[in-house]
């Protein structure tokens, strides 16, 4: 397991201990152990079905084992690495589901789950269900803009990690999140879409 050594003044995992993940079952273990609930919320606040929730979320996490060694702190967090992880699985999901027969081969290999897992999973997605739909809301701004609102506004990062998690400079993300904020509010004059929850409409503003 990783301990106080590993980690610099920020709480972050140097980018040495992090790659171990690929290769050692207790890092890996403390790991997603630290970070699953994040994943989880992430992914429920973009999907309503527990089982894909709990499919998309596993999925996150053996994509982590492929890349930990590409982790840098100067990058970010832990978590918007990781939710950068989380939008390229979703993204491959959504391609993955327009194809029928991909979807249903996919559903039948799918784990099961026991109705204790399905229960957390559905309170999970129900208290999720504001950013599903502040996602939703924002699906009518231009795909570059509207990643950076949504990491910022539905998902709480600051400016500078949802950069690190699309793989942008801050600068450009700071350009993108002005536009999208000022199209939101736009919109929102406008009545063509839903006031957000308080605390998002704090970060969208």
């Amino acid at each position: 397991m990783t301990g106080p050594a590993d980690r610099g003044g920020t709480g972050r995992l140097r980018p040495g201990p992090l790659a171990r993940i690929g290769h050692d079952p207790d890092a890996l273990e403390a790991f997603y152990t630290e970070h699953v609930t994040a994943v989880t919320r992430f992914v429920a606040r973009r999907v309503a079905d527990p089982h894909t929730v709990a499919d998309l979320t596993a999925e996150v996490f053996l994509a982590v084992i492929d890349s930990a060694h590409s982790y840098r702190p100067s990058r970010g967090t832990q978590v918007a690495w990781l939710y950068g992880i989380a939008r390229n699985v979703i993204a491959g999901e959504r391609r993955r589901a327009a194809t029928e027969l991909r979807a249903a081969s996919r559903a039948a290999g799918r784990r099961l789950l026991d109705d204790d897992d399905i229960a957390r999973l559905e309170e999970r997605i129900d208290a999720e269900s504001p950013g599903r739909a502040a996602c939703l809301a924002l699906a009518g701004l231009p795909p570059d803009e509207r990643a950076v609102l949504e990491l910022v506004a539905v998902d709480g990062l600051p400016v500078t990690d949802a950069a690190g998690a699309l793989g942008i400079r801050p600068g450009t993300a700071r350009v993108r999140l002005h536009r999208a904020r000022r199209a939101a509010q736009q919109a929102m004059s406008r009545g063509a879409v839903p006031e957000f929850p308080p605390a998002q409409m704090e970060r969208l503003i």
